[in-house]
């Protein structure tokens, strides 16, 4: 089978290369997914689990990309739950070869059945940043109807996510980014936009919630705009800053059959859009990963036409 791997670290996505290897095997309560569409997150190449398995053991030439969709066409001995022939989408683990390939071994609890009215490219771009947007808004951040919540990089793949689902669940959202992402922040249903490179970041005032994705100057400065009982969500690493009268939570997004299923159904009937940017074919896929200007939304590698 085809299949993008990546052996040298130091040099990123441009040592991406494509390959012929040989087709994996599912094992225990494992399924064999023929991939569709898969997705990728540029900066999972600086993540250890990209480069050794769960016990730290170096495991390159590795697969990269943790997003996918496609049929399930083998299942691994004991895996109940999907069948053969079933289309599927969903996350898969770190530390295993990823869904940059033609096929790939996944564990069947990480992934949830994909309607046939929902395209497997859509299908593909939905695992992390749905998932990220529904654990930290309702697991991690508690988000209830008429709270305030600042979104930062609202016109990203998780922002965007982000800020449609907050709205839905009836919250105030204020989204944050450069300049000319303010329309397409207020199109993803933010009721006010605040520049970050000309904007004072305090001048929002008081805030039930922030979902940060940024870290650094941004997150610490969040920080002091939370209220008190007010929670600071980031997937930036640990924060630097806590709130004085809040939490700081930061966190790790997990495969969840059941929440991809509220994602997807939300896609479904227009609750949800896609921040889908760029589509490429796997034999273009290294060069779709070292663009030569910059892309916005989500690139997604179409695997099969």
């Amino acid at each position: 089978m085809k299949a993008i791997v990546v052996t040298d670290q130091a040099a990123g996505t441009a040592g991406m290369t494509l390959v012929e290897r040989a087709k994996p095997a599912p094992a225990g309560n494992d399924v064999l997914v023929e991939v569709h569409a898969s997705g990728f997150t540029p900066d999972e190449l600086t993540w250890p689990s990209s480069w050794t398995d769960r016990l730290g053991r170096d495991r390159t030439p590795s697969v990269p990309g943790h997003e996918l969709a496609g049929v399930v066409v083998a299942l691994g001995y004991g895996t109940t739950g999907l069948s053969v022939g079933q289309r599927v989408f969903g996350l898969t683990d770190w530390t295993r070869d990823g869904t940059l390939a033609e096929y790939t071994a996944v564990e069947a609890r990480n992934l949830a059945p994909l309607p046939g009215d929902v395209d497997f490219t859509v299908g593909a771009s939905l695992p992390i940043s749905g998932l990220t947007a529904w654990q930290g808004l309702f697991q991690h951040g508690r988000l209830q109807a008429g709270q305030s919540i600042l979104v930062h990089g609202a016109a990203g793949g998780v922002g965007s996510a982000v800020t449609q689902l907050a709205r839905e669940a009836g919250a105030h959202v204020i989204g944050t980014g450069r300049a000319a992402h303010r329309q397409t922040v207020l199109d993803f249903g933010a009721q006010d936009f605040v520049d970050l490179e000309k904007d004072k970041l305090e001048d929002v005032g008081g805030v039930d919630l922030v979902f940060d994705v940024f870290g650094g100057d941004v997150a610490r400065q969040s920080a002091g705009l939370v209220q008190d009982g007010g929670i600071l969500v980031t997937i930036a690493g640990p924060p630097e800053v806590r709130p004085a009268g809040g939490l700081a939570i930061d966190f790790v997004v997990e495969s969840d059959r059941a929440q991809l299923g509220e994602i997807v159904q939300r896609v479904r009937d227009g609750r949800l859009r896609t921040n889908i940017g760029t589509v490429a074919s796997l034999d273009d896929a290294v060069a779709a990963f070292n663009p030569t200007e910059r892309v916005k939304g989500k690139t997604i590698i179409r695997v099969r036409p």
